[in-house]
């Protein structure tokens, strides 16, 4: 007889007052009454022993957990309050699992267990399976554990304490005599195995009893097995005979239940239910499809664009089309973050800014990605074809002082704003000689009215010629320089110079009634000039005399102070020449 039997046949309560007065004033008593006899009581995790119908168990005072479970019933769980010097009781029905259970089956004995709790597969009362008085010998009286060929944990368990664990393989047909204190003692054919079909789950009689033990259960199925990325599917389970369900990679679940998934890769669902009767799995597969279709088109692909100086003349616009599925973030460079799929009007500039023919192709990428690792990319080129030609040339025409230049100091005839209407020309026309290079400046140049024609044909021959040379100092081409002189012939008319006064926009009312009244001179002082044509366009230059310019009366009078300005001066201006 082991030590620990002194404990099973004195009374709990004796124990307990031989630690004392003290001790008994810390504790109180649990009653139970339980149907059926046989449960087993497990108190905090614990196990006592079967419960005999009534039971009287000393407890310390406060909250305890008390399990009682029996093999072929629904296990219950109940928490007590314990009070010191007190008797607490608990009445405890457990409800009959009636199903039977299916052969094949092995037995297992169990010899020297007493009546400590005996596990299947787990240390817990969820594995709980009986106690040694119920599976003790295989006599006239069969007192045996029944259970399905295989291999087992069984653990004998005494209050806290492992009295005994380890593996037992247990045949079809065959017995297997487990000793308490050293474990597998034999394996010994069991021909009464082979004739039973179903067995009860748990039946007693006098001096027998008989447990079968049943194999889990375990289903798995998915709503939908074929998902695109960021859909949604179900897992259904259901399982038996299991009090451990786990589903990777889950984790632990409920016997039998539902719940919603949205895996982000193609992912295998494992249950397994773990009960004392061995352990039953189920696979079920969620294909998720991570691909993302995508399709970029413009229309048209190709579009025109002119434009003429600052002035843009031809600008068609596109339409850039695209759709994706399967995809939950799509961008398109230049336009950012976009729907899924969705149509933009463009219209695009070519990059380039000189003159010139204009054939560049403009790319358009479309990204688009997914939670599921999914990318995919498109890209379309829009091709721009046309023209960046420049507009009407900065010039106007370049006027003198009476009678210059002379046969000598020719430049300094070409006074300071003269000079800065030729530089704006000169720039103006090398532009536009990248555009056009066989373009050619004809110089035409006058005089006015007074003096021999044949002094007045030199005189403008001279400013013509002097201009062009300002000119090719300036960078122009000479080759793209054509002069000519017409002397006084072609001289503006009063009325000309008055028409030419009402479309300049840049002479106040006042300044005008100046200029009119000494009309005259004016039209002398226009007629002293040099024009210039664009041979290309024919474009002529405009006929804008200087009015507002810092030397402007010394082109109404070149013995006028240097500095002087305004047309107030052309008023006392009477000496006038060619």
């Amino acid at each position: 007889m082991r030590s620990d039997l002194l404990r099973r046949f004195v009374p709990t309560s004796l124990l307990v007052l031989a630690g004392g007065v003290s001790a008994f004033a810390q504790t109180g008593k649990l009653d139970l009454n339980v149907t059926p006899k046989q449960a087993y009581i497990f108190v905090d995790d614990k196990a006592i022993s079967e419960a005999s119908k009534h039971h009287s168990l000393t407890l310390s005072a406060g909250q305890h957990k008390v399990e009682l479970v029996n093999y072929g019933y629904q296990p219950v769980t109940r928490t007590v309050a314990i009070d010191a010097g007190k008797t607490t009781e608990l009445s405890v029905s457990l409800e009959v699992v009636a199903s039977k259970v299916s052969g094949p089956f092995g037995a297992i004995t169990i010899e020297g267990a007493d009546r400590d709790a005996i596990l299947l597969n787990g240390k817990t009362p969820d594995f709980f399976v009986g106690n040694g008085d119920e599976v003790n010998h295989d006599w006239w009286w069969k007192q045996e554990l029944v259970v399905p060929p295989g291999t087992y944990q069984l653990t004998i368990q005494s209050g806290d304490k492992d009295v005994w664990s380890g593996e037992v393989n247990v045949p079809a047909s065959q017995r297997v005599v487990v000793d308490a204190s050293k474990g597998v003692r034999k394996t010994v054919p069991w021909t009464r195995g082979q004739k039973l079909s179903s067995v009860p789950r748990f039946n007693v009689g006098t001096a027998t009893a008989t447990i079968a033990v049943a194999k889990p259960t375990a289903e798995l199925s998915v709503a939908a097995a074929q998902l695109n990325c960021g859909d949604a599917s179900e897992l259904k389970w259901t399982s038996s005979d299991a009090p451990e369900v786990e589903i990777t990679p889950l984790g632990g679940v409920g016997g039998s239940g539902e719940q919603a998934i949205q895996p982000k890769q193609t992912t295998e669902y494992d249950l397994t239910a773990k009960g004392p009767g061995g352990t039953a799995t189920a696979t079920a597969t969620v294909n998720v499809n991570s691909a993302i279709q995508s399709n970029l088109q413009l229309s048209p692909a190709e579009i025109h664009y002119k434009r003429v100086g600052d002035n843009v003349v031809e600008d068609s616009a596109t339409t850039l089309n695209w759709t994706t599925t399967n995809a939950s973030s799509v961008s398109i460079d230049s336009l950012g973050t976009v729907d899924p799929s969705g149509t933009q009007s463009l219209i695009a500039a070519p990059q380039k800014n000189d003159f010139g023919p204009v054939d560049e192709k403009v790319s358009y990428t479309l990204t688009a990605s997914n939670e599921c690792g999914g990318a995919a990319t498109q890209t379309v080129a829009l091709h721009i074809v046309g023209s960046i030609e420049p507009g009407a040339l900065a010039m106007r025409s370049v006027y003198f002082e009476t009678d210059r230049p002379g046969k000598g100091n020719a430049e300094a005839a070409l006074l300071p704003t003269e000079r800065q209407a030729l530089e704006t020309i000169a720039a103006e026309f090398k532009k536009y000689l990248t555009y056009k290079s066989d373009a050619t400046l004809m110089l035409s140049g006058y005089a006015d009215t007074r003096g021999p024609a044949t002094y007045n044909q030199l005189l403008s021959e001279r400013r013509a010629a002097l201009a062009k040379r300002f000119l090719v100092e300036q960078g122009v081409p000479e080759a793209n320089i054509e002069t000519q002189a017409f002397g006084k012939g072609k001289n503006l008319t009063a009325d000309d110079v008055k028409q030419l006064l009402d479309q300049d926009n840049d002479l106040g009312v006042e300044v005008r009634q100046k200029v009119i009244r000494k009309l005259s001179n004016i039209v002398l002082a226009y007629n002293r000039r040099v024009d210039l044509t664009l041979s290309s366009t024919g474009q002529e230059s405009a006929r804008v005399y200087p009015f507002n310019a810092d030397d402007f009366s010394r082109l109404v009078d070149r013995n006028a102070p240097t500095k002087s300005r305004g047309v107030e001066l052309a008023a006392e201006t009477e000496k006038v020449g060619n």
